[in-house]
């Protein structure tokens, strides 16, 4: 196996005989023949683009599919082998729609020639061989591999995107198109030019995508609203629901309903308690423990079932006693863990087994008590707008950081919870995704009644980020967002947070700080154009770092 895709890559260069977050090499190299089939799939696909028989039948397949490549969602080989059978008997059938497409509008056989991502056949017997070709390091060149790589690894953050998007039933067709694109990409000899073109227009889809996805959610939901959340435990039994899937949030909160079983949010599931549609329900009590990494304790501790509906997850420790109560949905697996079937059409997932368990189990221990606060997303912010403008004008806010990104266990991660206490107090930190559970409960206080942490919502919500200082640059009448009072100090982990990056960087954001370590799919010379055209920087020390943001460095 070869991996560098997460923030905790071994030394920073690639995990190569198991994975920091647990994954083994199996399982990695049954990720990489999947990704390898893909190829092969977006090879016919855009070839059918072009000979105007696009095939569409595949969308969903491919965006599932990346998802499942994501650091810490699926860790089951049994399904990726299926689902890699699954990618060849769709991969074969794009092959001859496209042989008898070209045909017809050519009048003779295809006799061009394929890359073996396209061609390669094989059974499960065969699988685990191929796999060990096809990985990361099949592409030789360092600098090509480093920005083939970017591409695809910003691609899975925006597949996991647009799928809880379509999820809600919201789609852009050139989301799709960008997947085909992207993917056949990688098995073309390109120019640097063109590669680094490619990277940033996945940073445009994800734009795009996040986009989408806040639409979806907000139309559906209702937009995020400022919410006092609830830390502590009731004496109810409960199902504690953790990853980023609202829908899956909206049935298990109607099938709780009058059964005396209470609904917590964990990790990056938090913000549904911002949601209006969600607040009726009086038997949702509020958010239990951490982020992520912190679940070994915490599911534990938690007592009831939990439920896991897209990444997040991390291997059971041998002391941890909760496989028997922890569920798995969507495109997320666990070996030994229940898995809660895709909805019907028309239908709900059926989550009566986890409410049947429930019952039999004792209320949560509790880990914190009092409340936190969040729901700042751009509706909400810009309904505030007046005031916020105001606060700058006055001088009352000097800076805005933003602090959005992922959590991680490295102790480095420390920094970040140093960053906020440290920062003046005429500041205020702008948030989305779990980074923020590294400060989100300290009590810094407010600028005039402004907190001094704004949590815009999950990772995803880093788009209201975005939408937010896109108004204020339009408020103050700048030509450039660099202008604005804004700092940007992001940590980064997995995938999705790399498809925010892209976003930023294509939207023009210059000076970001990156930690807690510079990504190790970075080869030098491509670091050297990211600093060089967009002025990227690791993170420093604590004061350092504070003293040049303020001073607008």
């Amino acid at each position: 196996m070869f991996c560098f895709q997460c923030q905790e890559t071994a030394k920073n260069t690639g995990c190569t005989i198991k994975g920091v977050c647990g994954k083994p090499e199996e399982t990695a190299n049954l990720q990489d023949l999947l990704l390898f089939v893909l190829r092969g799939m977006a090879v016919y696909g855009e070839k059918l683009k072009e000979l105007g028989k696009p095939d569409r039948s595949n969308d969903d397949f491919v965006l599932q599919s990346l998802f499942t490549t994501i650091t810490n969602a699926a860790w089951d080989d049994q399904r990726f082998v299926v689902r890699i059978e699954e990618a060849l008997r769709r991969r074969d059938q794009l092959r001859q729609a496209f042989l008898n497409a070209y045909k017809e509008k050519n009048g003779s056989d295809f006799t061009g020639t394929l890359p073996d991502a396209a061609t390669w056949t094989g059974d499960r017997a065969t699988f685990a061989e191929k796999a060990t070709s096809v990985g990361v390091q099949s592409t030789a060149h360092e600098d090509v591999r480093s920005l083939r790589e970017m591409l695809v690894i910003g691609l899975k953050g925006i597949a996991a995107y647009a799928e809880h998007a379509a999820v809600l039933g919201y789609r852009k067709p050139e989301i799709d198109d960008f997947m085909l694109e992207a993917l056949a990409s990688t098995t073309k000899d390109l120019s640097v030019d063109e590669m680094i073109a490619l990277v940033m227009k996945a940073g445009q889809t994800a734009v795009t995508t996040m986009a989408l996805l806040d639409e979806a959610n907000t139309a559906t939901y209702g937009h995020p609203e400022i919410s006092e959340v609830n830390i502590g435990v009731g004496t109810n039994p409960g199902i504690l629901i953790s990853g980023h899937d609202l829908k899956d949030m909206e049935e298990l909160l109607k099938q709780t309903e009058g059964t005396d079983v209470d609904v917590y949010t964990h990790g990056e599931m938090l913000p549904a308690n911002y949601y209006p549609a969600f607040k009726k329900y009086p038997h949702f009590v509020g958010n239990y423990g951490g982020s992520w990494w912190h679940q070994t304790s915490e599911f534990e501790s938690f007592n009831g079932p939990v439920l896991l509906t897209t990444n997040c997850l991390v291997p059971l420790r041998k002391e941890n006693t909760y496989l028997d109560r922890l569920y798995t949905t969507g495109i997320v697996s666990y070996p030994g863990a229940a898995h809660v079937a895709d909805r019907p059409t028309g239908g709900a997932k059926d989550f009566s087994p986890l409410i049947a368990q429930a019952k039999r189990c004792a209320p949560p221990t509790e880990l914190d008590k009092g409340t936190i606060v969040g729901g700042f997303a751009h509706n909400q912010v810009l309904a505030l707008a007046d005031k916020v403008v105001e606060a700058v004008k006055s001088g009352a806010i000097k800076r805005f950081v933003v602090m959005a990104g992922c959590d991680g266990r490295q102790k480095s991660r420390g920094y970040y919870t140093e960053v906020a206490e440290n920062l003046p107090k005429d500041t205020v930190i702008l948030t989305a995704g779990c980074a923020k559970y590294r400060y989100n409960k300290l009590n810094l206080g407010d600028i005039g009644g402004i907190p001094r942490v704004l949590d815009a919502g999950q990772c995803n919500d880093s788009y209201s980020l975005a939408v937010i200082a896109l108004k204020l640059k339009e408020v103050f009448g700048l030509d450039d967002i660099n202008k604005l009072p804004v700092s940007y100090d992001i940590a980064w982990y997995e995938q999705k947070a790399v498809a925010v990056l892209l976003a930023l960087l294509f939207l023009g954001v210059k000076g970001i700080r990156l930690g807690p370590t510079l990504p190790g799919f970075l080869s030098p010379n491509v670091a050297k154009v990211l600093v060089e055209k967009f002025d990227i920087k690791p993170i420093g020390t604590v004061q350092d770092d504070i003293a040049a943001m303020m001073a607008g460095a």
